[in-house]
């Protein structure tokens, strides 16, 4: 069966996962990457290195969002949301949008991409002495669909 998410379940599917998918576009150029994230039932939160994803939102800052929780194809759920890329300068703003990244619940492998620090999983003294390029998305509207094979959605098997 297909359906509808409701916001609460919207909700779950963002604060759940770990990696979403940008789609940006300018100057006639429409690119879609994967990021890892943190969501904070406001903003998506990214850290990533300079690169054509964001000189491409540094010129146009609407960007679009997905996510999803996949079992099988029978039995996922996927998140849509737009939202305005915001770069994230001041020192203080920065160091809570690395803290939101840094307290996420991670798997026990991880990608060269969290680990945000030679030291991983420890932190430096001086949360901004990460580099790179630290962002959120502010998000405007989100909607969701799943499938089931129960008829029903039950987020007890993802």
């Amino acid at each position: 069966m297909l359906g509808k998410l409701d916001n609460p379940e919207i909700e779950e599917v963002l604060h759940e996962q770990l990696l979403g998918r940008i789609g940006c576009s300018a100057d006639d150029l429409t690119y879609i990457v994967p990021v890892s994230y943190a969501y904070d039932g406001k903003y998506i939160y990214v850290r990533s290195k300079s690169g054509m994803k964001v000189d491409i939102m540094r010129k146009n800052p609407k960007v679009c969002f997905e996510v999803e929780a996949f079992i099988s194809m029978a039995n996922w759920r996927t998140v849509i949301a737009w939202g305005t890329f915001e770069e994230i300068k001041k020192s203080e703003e920065r160091e809570q949008a690395l803290k939101k990244l840094l307290h996420r619940h991670l798997p026990l492998i991880v990608s060269e991409n969290l680990k945000f620090t030679p030291e991983w999983p420890f932190k430096p003294a001086d949360l901004n002495s990460i580099e790179g390029v630290v962002y959120r998305i502010d998000l405007k509207e989100k909607t969701g669909r799943f499938e089931n094979e129960e008829g029903s959605y039950d987020n007890s098997s993802i």
